[in-house]
């Protein structure tokens, strides 16, 4: 499902365990040159400690924890405008149930 994915996500680039509980929102932006369209969910969640020896996937050197503003002071760095649409958003305290993403097996 989605959310297992976000968790596994979370924990493979971060090193620490995520549990989703609630989706901030559901973004979509494309690139100025029309060339790639992102479609991004964001979520809210409890972050575990982090699990000590465990690899980040390949290209990733380390996980930051930044402040709002440390991350819009590097907007140039970021894929798309989202990145920072999305810290506003969670901080406005925007939550949505996860029960508004569906997901059938079979």
């Amino acid at each position: 499902s989605l959310i297992e994915a976000a968790a596994r996500e979370a924990l493979e680039e971060t090193a620490h365990p995520f549990t989703p509980t609630a989706l901030i929102g559901i973004y979509q932006w494309t690139r100025p040159d029309g060339e790639v369209t992102y479609l991004r969910f964001s979520f809210a969640g409890e972050v575990g400690e982090v699990i000590a020896g465990r690899a980040l996937d390949a290209g990733i050197v380390r996980a930051l924890w930044l402040t709002r503003d440390e991350i819009a002071a590097c907007r140039a760095r970021h894929r798309s405008p989202l990145v920072l649409q999305c810290v506003d958003d969670y901080l406005a305290g925007r939550r949505m149930p996860l029960a508004l993403l569906r997901h059938y097996d079979g």
